[in-house]
């Protein structure tokens, strides 16, 4: 965030400073408001671009093995250029690589989830998929796996059958 700020009050500059440039090559012929004005209109538009390349950001430097599953677009009517083209501000990744199943109960799988947000902290759950049964738990408390691969104490839910997250969990399981 401190890098962004500093990114768009240097971009301020860069523009302040090409509008006085022009400004003198031709011969002070632009009224005085038009430096301060470029500047504004400078840090707005690295604003802007800040919020569309954060997520091609993000998800580009994700470690192997993590997948993005899901992504959240947002708009709001205090930046009306959102309305037309909307960003991406959060998205949600699977660990691919923390994938785990039980002999018995190859159906189920259990992996890490990371939920991304812009301005926000990095959030990480496990959660519990059953590919049989298009259903999932997140993993708190205090479970009790069994010798078998079952596991108590669970509160399942049942999921859509488009849930983003369980087609990549359930990815390869035959349905």
């Amino acid at each position: 965030m401190f890098l962004e700020l500093i990114g768009v009050i240097f971009a301020g500059f860069a523009v302040a400073g090409v509008v006085m440039l022009i400004n003198k090559l031709t011969g002070g012929r632009l009224p005085r408001w038009t430096a301060p004005v470029g500047a504004g209109l400078g840090m707005i538009i690295a604003t802007i671009a800040n919020e569309y390349s954060w997520y091609q950001r993000t998800s580009g430097v994700l470690p192997e093995g993590l997948v993005v599953a899901e992504t959240v677009e947002h708009s709001s009517f205090y930046r009306p250029w959102t309305l037309a083209a909307p960003y991406i501000n959060r998205f949600a990744a699977v660990d691919t690589a923390s994938v785990q199943t039980h002999i018995e109960r190859p159906g189920q799988r259990m992996a890490d989830i990371y939920f991304f947000g812009r301005w926000a902290p990095v959030n990480e759950l496990t959660v519990v998929a059953d590919c049989n049964t298009d259903q999932s738990a997140l993993l708190s408390g205090n479970p009790e796996f069994g010798d078998d691969g079952t596991i108590d104490g669970l509160n399942w839910a049942r999921t859509e059958s488009d849930d983003a997250i369980m087609a990549v969990l359930c990815e390869g399981h035959p349905a």
